[in-house]
């Protein structure tokens, strides 16, 4: 019965959130649609061109519904996003839904290396910290967070590029793999390093990872850095508890004391850390993409904002918007079991 109850509660709990995004997802679409029709931007001129003559400028402007009263627009809009048409986009000429599809793997990809990056450097520097702390290593570290954490990535970017690959010639240069591999495999889930693996193309799965390497590195710069000094953060607080010291106390190892009492302890707190940060590396990817020429969706994005397409332009920033919530409930979700405390 009590397992029933804890199980209804959970239920109600999961649908209070997927309600929750479905208004945040309303209000950021009223949001973004709106701003997008009083930007400075003539979508028309975007579609037929600086020379096209007024015949043809009123035809297109009539065809796109731009005669109608802006709420019958948002309207239809609204009714097209519901049959899953976000439109087609000025750049490709297709539908935005399958260039998002088409680009956001490799964004994906590149994200999910650069947050292993994270979580495998910045924890361990965090923990190392804290239980170190005021000691040299302490201060070193700290100042490599810091600095991590307010360099420009583009700009660490380029001299990664020059030193790494134009001097030691240790990684790929621009793009997601050599030239020479370009098209060797078939797109399955988008992501090239799974693709291959697939295929067991050896040789595109290592030209994969020597292009993804530094790229996805630079971008986890931030999150190395982010997650090492609130790693330190909640670890120092852990460490100064009574029952740290007690077990210290009855002679437990150092090692127990740290990993399964105080990090234990922590877990919950750099879920919501990481999680952000991933959700973080998605959205600003774009300027490790542009540096790095990664054909991904930042690119997509930032060519998209430069032509003024703004079925593109709304259809991304409504994706960002839902990889956020998402993670968000996700978040949640994974408190409840990992903290019995926020069931009730």
């Amino acid at each position: 019965m009590l397992t029933f109850q804890l199980s209804n509660v959970r239920f109600k709990h999961f649908l209070g959130g997927l309600s929750s995004v479905a208004i945040t997802l309303l209000g950021l679409l009223a949001l973004t649609f709106f701003i997008g029709r009083v930007m400075p931007i003539d979508p028309v001129l975007s579609v037929v061109g600086p020379d096209a003559d007024n015949s043809t400028y009123e035809q297109v402007y009539q065809e796109m519904g731009l005669d109608k009263p802006l709420y019958m627009q948002y309207l239809y809009y609204l009714n097209d996003i519901a049959h899953g048409d976000f439109g087609n986009a000025l750049l490709t000429g297709r539908p935005v839904i399958e260039d998002i599809a088409r680009v956001f793997p490799a964004t994906l990809e590149l994200a999910t290396i650069a947050i292993i990056f994270g979580i495998f450097i910045g924890i361990p520097l965090g923990v190392y910290a804290a239980v170190n702390k005021g000691r040299a290593v302490d201060h070193i570290i700290r100042v490599i967070s810091l600095f991590g954490y307010s360099t420009p990535v583009f700009w660490v970017g380029m001299i990664g590029l020059i030193i790494f690959y134009a001097w030691l010639n240790v990684v790929g240069g621009s793009g997601r793999v050599d030239l020479a591999y370009d098209g060797f495999v078939d797109p399955v889930t988008g992501m090239l390093l799974i693709d291959s693996a697939l295929a067991k193309d050896w040789d595109v799965f290592q030209s994969a990872i020597k292009h993804i390497i530094l790229p996805a590195f630079i971008l986890g710069l931030n999150a190395v850095s982010f997650i090492t000094r609130m790693t330190r953060s909640f670890m120092l607080e852990q460490l100064s508890q009574e029952y740290i010291l007690t077990a210290q106390v009855k002679g437990l190892p150092k090692h127990v004391v740290i990993w399964r009492h105080a990090f234990r302890n922590i877990l919950v707190q750099l879920l919501t850390i990481i999680t952000l940060s991933y959700g973080a590396l998605l959205e600003g990817a774009v300027l490790i993409e542009t540096v790095f020429a990664w054909p991904g969706f930042g690119q997509y994005l930032t060519s998209s904002l430069l032509l003024g397409d703004m079925n593109a332009v709304v259809a991304s920033i409504l994706l960002i918007g839902l990889i956020f919530i998402s993670l968000n409930l996700l978040t949640d979700l994974l408190y409840q079991v990992f903290d019995p405390r926020t069931r009730k």
